[in-house]
């Protein structure tokens, strides 16, 4: 016999051998795929002690106002209002246009100023707290009782 021969009997045998021990496996018992559950109760967190939450906010407020009744801005504007109303016609047609323009330009002159205070703002930071629950009292697991095979088990 030649030693390719030999070689190729010995090959031959080993994967017989292998075969046979393959095929004596036991391939039908294998663990359950389904376990029966039992009864299932939900673990909640409680939540723990409430916990306080700071944190710096940036506020605007109106800033402090020494005319609230906006009198410089209706006294100037009534007396640009009252000039340029006495340009305007001739004779006691001035005199009526010059108070008409008084009282127009002191109305515009307090809405002016009005609109200018309100646009007038201060900025600060306040320090601002919320009060928190930890944790937040909500489903964090279950128990779960099974039954796997004969055995009854837990967890």
């Amino acid at each position: 016999m030649s030693k390719a021969m030999i070689v190729g009997v010995v090959l031959g045998a080993v994967g017989l051998m292998a075969s046979g021990v393959v095929s004596a496996y036991p391939l039908d018992e294998r663990e359950p795929e389904y376990a029966d559950v039992l009864a299932v109760q939900p673990i909640r967190d409680d939540g723990g002690a409430p916990r306080e939450a700071c944190r710096e906010v940036e506020v605007s407020r109106p800033a402090q106002v020494a005319d609230q009744h906006q009198i410089a801005g209706t006294l100037i504007g009534a007396v640009a209002g009252g000039l340029l109303g006495s340009q305007i016609g001739g004779g006691g047609g001035k005199k009526l246009a010059a108070v008409a323009g008084a009282v127009a330009g002191g109305y515009a002159g307090n809405k002016i100023q009005e609109t200018l205070q309100a646009r007038n703002t201060q900025t600060g930071t306040e320090t601002r707290c919320d009060s928190m629950a930890e944790g937040g009292g909500g489903v964090v697991g279950y128990d779960v009782k099974y039954r796997l095979g004969q055995e009854v088990g837990c967890c």
